[in-house]
């Protein structure tokens, strides 16, 4: 399904906020020849409390990091130039923005992408502040003439802002010669390299399959601009993660349920399937459920805050996790790669 999502300030790097629950928080983009020194772009564009944000919400992403800050530069210097009237020859077009985020399942792609999204508006690279995520259900048809409509409606909602394709690979499926994803393909292709000063696409997936995509479709491998692997969490980045879920949601670990946690995590790590931040918030999610039934069945009791607000040992050691083998590492399911 196509999810119209914004970039704003706050938003977590592990649960991206619903669509339903945000609105856009962009600033109004600057406006090119206003200033002459990079204090004063950052100034104007307030670029400078996105990438701030990014330091202090995003746990670990140290080389994505430094990649956001090196495209914002890049940005930054672009409109000093522009000022300087060091425009591109004539003919030539505008410099490609688009972009492509690689890493497994739950490293934060999509929540970079909407901080992307917001840099790109306030340097006014794009005339709105919106991302709109889509994957390939939302692009392409399953009869002959569905797919050109269905992937020019998407374009449309993306147009001022940021189109990000997760699972981007499964566009092009040479097994299959009825497949419709080559006409959904060829469309973006255009639109990546006539409305580039309007639109910038990032594409997303697993780092082994984007590069067999961009293999068999050169044509838009020669359209991203850059290219940003998102490395696995260490455990103690996830351990830290959880943390920051539980506090988002007014819950804590008790004593001991901190080290039962590293245990869980040592262990499920180690198991097929793992998605790094979205499995944290999976197995918090289950930790809740069985403290609920807990403190359920102890129905004369009178709850405390703290009662209420404790994760305890009990409620994450009940895991199957803990009466299964660990089972080797193993390529992880076909999932959102956000």
């Amino acid at each position: 399904m196509t999810q119209l999502l914004y970039a704003i300030p706050g938003s977590s790097l592990a649960q991206p906020p619903a669509p339903s629950s945000v609105a856009s928080a962009a600033a109004p983009a600057t406006q090119p020849g206003a200033a002459r020194t990079v204090g004063e772009v950052l100034r104007e564009s307030q670029v400078e409390a996105v990438l701030a944000e990014l330091d202090a919400d995003l746990v670990g992403l140290v080389p994505v990091k430094q990649r956001i800050r090196d495209i914002a530069a890049l940005l930054v210097i672009d409109r000093l130039r522009l000022a300087h009237g060091l425009q591109p020859a004539a003919g030539k077009a505008a410099p490609s923005l688009h972009m492509c985020f690689t890493g497994n399942p739950g490293t934060g792609k999509t929540t970079v992408a909407m901080r992307m999204a917001q840099i790109l508006h306030r340097l006014g690279y794009v005339r709105k502040g919106h991302l709109v995520a889509v994957t390939r259900d939302d692009l392409v048809g399953q009869y002959i003439g569905h797919t050109a409509p269905k992937t020019k409606e998407v374009l449309k909602k993306a147009m001022g802002g940021v189109l990000f394709v997760d699972e981007a690979y499964y566009l092009y499926r040479p097994e299959n010669e009825r497949d419709y994803g080559q006409e959904a393909i060829e469309i973006l292709l255009q639109v990546m390299e006539n409305q580039r000063d309007d639109l910038v696409v990032i594409l997303a997936g697993y780092k082994d399959r984007m590069d067999t995509f961009f293999q068999s479709n050169p044509g838009m491998s020669s359209r991203i601009a850059h290219h940003i692997d998102f490395p696995d969490y260490a455990p103690a980045e996830l351990a830290t993660i959880a943390e920051r879920m539980l506090h988002s949601m007014n819950y804590g670990f008790g004593p001991g349920a901190r080290e039962a946690f590293d245990d869980y995590l040592s262990r499920r790590i180690r198991q097929p399937h793992f998605a790094n931040a979205r499995s944290v918030r999976n197995a918090l999610d289950r930790a809740r459920l069985r403290q609920a039934s807990r403190l359920f069945a102890d129905r004369d009791r009178e709850l405390t805050a703290e009662d209420l607000s404790t994760i305890a040992p009990q409620d994450i050691l009940a895991s199957r996790v803990f009466t299964t083998t660990a089972a080797p590492a193993a390529p992880a399911a076909p999932a959102a790669a956000g």
